[in-house]
């Protein structure tokens, strides 16, 4: 006979007035039982995930929940062994074929759980692109993959919305962390201990919990779908946590604060430690390398962008940054090289100053403000005091401003 925690003792079916606040309650208890979590909104913000599970039909979005830590032994499997036990039908991708996932996913989607997220996102993922794209897409409701049956002769469309979460060592893809409640795992301190998890003895009591929650939420899956709770933050970070305050104001109790005190504190933690993609980084760097000079040769530019050893420009690809692929980055941003000529009266292919400016402007807030003489266009071609740049092929050269 196994018995459930403690803590369980008191939850009944029959609670009222407060039920749902009193099952949030259960759920922390037992969370914080197994395992200890970076802060008290962390903790919250692990609850009132593990609960939108429950929910998922009602939910525009499918928040993902990444579980990260810079090393072995910081409690990311012991919490991720918690949501599997209190999570709405738990589906563990661990070597299940890209196929199997895909249609194991309804209307009604179980809750995607991969450890060891690294053989996915890491260096060594080959061969796992479509269980990539799955998780990239199924954030949002209505994207469906498209697969051809050759046995019916046509295109099937298949559900990706499902709720997933994710462990690992280290950060994981921009697309999926802006998607994601990121907890950040840490070892234990001194003085730190939880109560061993034994899967067997623990589980079930800890599944009774995942039964309550879904009999208090699935009673209610209209009033949530309908639900549009007053947001801290906006944009994509208001569609990931949208579901997770949704239930918060539904449990009610001190937890619709909670809710949005976890939402601030985990999304300001990510600004503050996120990682830049390669692409933001880049033109970062590139206005370092160019400091107060108004152009410069491709050749320089990438030399003084390899140069910094705290930059990954001189291992990116087997030569390092190359000026192709160089071009092929800032082509996004509208940034082209062109033949420019120099003071000292040499000819090169380079890149000016000005072409940058509202790139930087757009997608580096946080760099120093714009130094005397930049200029941030307005729409393409509209770019007061800059000289048109002689594309490759052409003749003539453009010489930088300021110069003959």
């Amino acid at each position: 006979m196994t018995n459930p925690p403690s803590h369980l003792g008191a939850l009944t079916m029959n609670q009222s007035v407060n039920r749902g606040a009193a099952l949030l309650d259960a759920l922390l208890a037992a969370l914080i039982r197994y395992v200890i979590l970076p802060s008290p909104e962390a903790a919250d913000a692990v609850v009132l995930w593990i609960a939108a599970t429950h929910a998922q039909p009602a939910w525009a979005h499918a928040p993902r929940l990444v579980i990260r830590a810079p090393e072995k032994r910081c409690g990311k499997s012991r919490l991720l062994d918690v949501v599997e036990a209190t999570c709405h039908n738990p589906f563990i991708t661990v070597n299940s074929s890209p196929a199997a996932v895909y249609r194991s996913i309804t209307d009604d989607p179980p809750t995607l759980l991969v450890d060891e997220a690294d053989t996915i996102f890491g260096p060594k993922a080959d061969g796992n692109e479509d269980l990539r794209g799955l998780l990239n897409a199924g954030h949002q409701r209505n994207r469906p993959a498209k697969r051809y049956d050759a046995n019916s002769n046509r295109v099937e469309s298949i559900p990706t919305f499902a709720m997933a979460a994710l462990a690992g060592i280290g950060a994981m893809p921009d697309t999926i962390e802006d998607r994601a409640v990121v907890v950040r795992m840490r070892r234990r301190g001194p003085g730190e201990t939880v109560a061993p998890y034994r899967h067997r003895r623990d589980r079930p009591g800890l599944r009774q919990i995942a039964q309550d929650l879904s009999a208090w939420l699935r009673a209610d899956l209209d009033t949530l779908e309908k639900a549009e709770p007053p947001m801290p933050v906006e944009d994509r970070a208001a569609d990931t946590w949208e579901p997770l305050v949704a239930v918060a104001d539904h449990a009610g109790g001190d937890w619709p604060e909670r809710a949005r005190a976890a939402v601030l504190t985990l999304t300001a933690e990510a600004d503050d430690n996120g990682q830049p993609s390669n692409r933001i980084r880049l033109l970062a760097d590139c206005r370092t390398a160019f400091g107060t000079e108004t152009a410069l040769p491709t050749a320089t530019l990438l030399e003084r962008l390899k140069a910094d050893p705290e930059a990954p420009w001189a291992d990116y690809g087997p030569n390092g940054l190359t000026a192709m692929k160089l071009g092929v980055i800032l082509r996004e941003y509208d940034i082209r090289s062109g033949n420019i000529r120099f003071p000292d009266g040499t000819q090169a292919k380079g890149y000016q100053r000005v072409d940058f400016a509202d790139a930087w402007a757009r997608y580096c807030p946080t760099l120093e403000p714009l130094p005397e003489g930049d200029v941030v266009p307005f729409g393409r071609g509209a770019r007061p005091g800059r000289p048109s740049i002689v594309n490759a092929g052409q003749r003539g050269t453009t010489p930088i401003p300021g110069t003959a």
